[in-house]
């Protein structure tokens, strides 16, 4: 089934000029084309179609996923009371215990985080555990090669410090590649780097909607 993904403006990436009422018609996983949403519609008639507010980007890439899921706990809500809804590093993570007793919880909800994000490609280094390397793959996400982090402190948001989108996706949008794409409630570019990837509302990983905020 063939499905059109439509935003007020898509940024292809790669070099493309961004397109204001721009979409991506996806097709199973991959990309069957973008441009002008006129233009998908006329060539697709019988596709659906999803509209996402504001800017439709390829996915994002999260250069410091090992470390995020490593080196910080990611609360299940029914422990907000105690301890908060926002990850916990350093001694308020040692003082959680033996790892044993909380990690497989902190990966998936870290991982869906991500998703929230925007990110649908991670890099991890060859040394990387392979039962977290089983669970991002899992989840959706792509595993790449290195550069594993971004050095300094691991961020959750793969646009912050982005002097462009371009600089935080995974891949630019290509006919017959993968179908991974993240929509952004921001009405332009600028306003979609200040307001980082938290504004995302929707992320799809290999034409699959993972993450859907409205």
């Amino acid at each position: 089934m063939l499905t059109i993904h439509a935003a007020a403006l898509l940024l292809p990436g790669g070099g493309h000029a961004p397109v204001p009422g721009g979409a991506v018609a996806v097709r199973d996983a991959v990309v069957a084309a973008f441009g002008p949403y006129g233009d998908l519609a006329a060539a697709h008639p019988t596709a659906r179609v999803r509209r996402w507010p504001g800017v439709l980007t390829p996915g994002l890439l999260q250069r410091d996923a090992v470390r995020l899921l490593e080196e910080w706990y990611f609360p299940d809500p029914r422990e907000a009371g105690a301890l908060g809804t926002e990850p916990l590093t350093g001694a308020a993570l040692d003082a959680l215990g033996p790892e044993d007793t909380w990690r497989a919880g902190s990966v998936r909800r870290g991982l869906h985080r991500m998703l929230r994000h925007g990110t649908t490609a991670v890099t991890a280094a060859p040394t990387t555990p392979p039962a977290l390397l089983t669970a991002v793959r899992r989840s959706g996400l792509t595993v790449l090669g290195p550069p594993a982090s971004t050095g300094g402190e691991p961020r959750l948001d793969p646009l912050a410090g982005a002097g462009a989108v371009a600089d935080a996706t995974a891949a630019r949008l290509t006919a017959g590649g993968r179908a991974d794409l993240a929509a952004f409630d921001a009405p332009d570019e600028a306003a979609l780097l200040a307001a980082g990837a938290v504004s995302c509302v929707a992320t799809i990983a290999a034409g699959r909607l993972v993450y859907r905020g409205r």
